[in-house]
């Protein structure tokens, strides 16, 4: 793999540091308070600009997650996707996953300095508009002030076409040197979303009490929506405390933990999975920022 940028912010309130690599789809790489890593890093940087496999903090874009079929109608418009084409990638039941921007290479920087970073694309070029129909700019803000990172995405359309929110961001997260046993996730109250066994969800619900409970041994892969703005996340083991908070644009989530890895990922989603195909999302017809904060509290 070629060597890539990667563009480290500091925070000036403590010794908080947070990394990016814009060549590499502006995917975060670390958020680390001295010798401390925070993001779950899988399989590395090199592996999620091969093949897409997912570490630290990707997007996940122009959908979350996976689409219940090869295709879908938005905006009175029809699409069909496939493995391959237009960056479109597929999870092992064939769903399309993910959207298509992982390590996508097209983002560049607007404005820099030590605490702030902010990149740009614009999502107008053939391969991208083949899936995704909608041209517009695609902005990331990201600052890192108060032992906070925080990621704002603006979506602003370039025509008069609406354009669907349907994203999401995929970060993992762990407890440096905490077993996964000692863990306790606390989660605020939403709506639990029940899916089949391809990761869709059926259309059934029940409410979810906002709880503190230990990780433990437990794998989730579940949705949720009516998440409220300002709905703080959190995980806390030992000394260390991480605090998740969905500021706006975000009413829907996944929680991830898979078996045998150290870590949690809390996703911020702009609709629930497959929301794409299935409607109910919400639209942008003017620039739209939707902003979630992860804050490091010890």
């Amino acid at each position: 793999m070629p060597e890539l940028e990667r563009i480290t912010l500091q925070d000036r309130s403590s010794s908080l540091t947070a990394t990016f690599v814009p060549e590499a789809g502006m995917i975060g790489t670390s958020l680390a308070d001295g010798g401390l890593e925070f993001l779950g890093q899988r399989r590395g940087l090199a592996a999620y600009v091969s093949d897409a496999k997912t570490m630290g903090i990707p997007i996940l874009y122009p959908w979350a997650n996976r689409l219940g079929a090869d295709g879908y109608r938005a905006e009175g418009t029809e699409v069909r996707l496939a493995e391959g084409v237009g960056r479109v990638r597929t999870d092992p039941h064939g769903a399309p996953i993910h959207g298509v921007l992982a390590a996508y290479p097209g983002w560049r920087i607007t404005d820099r300095s030590a605490d702030i970073l902010t990149a740009a694309m614009d999502y107008d070029t053939d391969d991208l508009l083949a899936v995704f129909p909608f041209p517009h700019l695609l902005t990331q803000r990201i600052t890192l002030a108060d032992r906070a990172l925080t990621i704002a995405t603006t979506v602003e359309p370039t025509t008069g076409v609406p354009v669907p929110l349907c994203f999401g961001y995929h970060p993992y997260f762990t407890i440096p040197g905490v077993p996964r046993t000692e863990w306790e996730l606390g989660t605020p109250a939403m709506r639990h979303l029940a899916v089949d066994d391809r990761g869709i969800p059926t259309g059934a619900h029940e409410p979810w009490v906002a709880a503190s409970a230990p990780l433990a041994e437990r794998m989730l892969d579940d949705g949720f929506d009516q998440v409220a703005p300002g709905s703080v996340f959190t995980i806390a083991g030992g000394d260390h405390r991480i605090e998740v908070a969905f500021d706006q644009g975000y009413p829907a989530a996944q929680l991830f933990a898979p078996a045998g890895d150290d870590l949690v990922a809390i996703e911020p989603m702009a609709a629930p999975t497959d929301a794409l195909r299935r409607g109910g999302y919400r639209t942008a017809e003017s620039a739209v920022t939707a902003r979630f904060s992860i804050r490091i509290a010890g």
